[in-house]
């Protein structure tokens, strides 16, 4: 009979982990589920192929100071809210 009561015991528990309310997941507008380290991570890569871009095919026209900014502008966006 106390086999039977452990059984029930452990079924409680299950249902009430269940029942529990899960912690809210971020929702950001990248298209997976990320954290900090992840943004931080896809922001440094960004800025490495954005200078890259700029570098061969607009630093004749336009100052690579321009891309710097804009680099930084989208990593801290992507970290903040991505």
């Amino acid at each position: 009979m106390q086999q039977q009561s452990d059984i029930e015991d452990i079924d409680d528990i299950d249902n009430q982990q269940a029942a529990a309310p899960a912690a809210q997941e971020r929702i950001g507008f990248l298209p997976i589920t990320t954290n900090w380290f992840d943004r931080v991570f896809v922001g440094i890569y960004l800025f490495v192929a954005l200078e890259l871009f700029w570098m061969r095919f607009l630093e004749q026209s336009i100052p690579l100071m321009v891309c710097h900014l804009l680099a930084i502008a989208l990593g801290v966006l992507i970290v903040w809210r991505g």
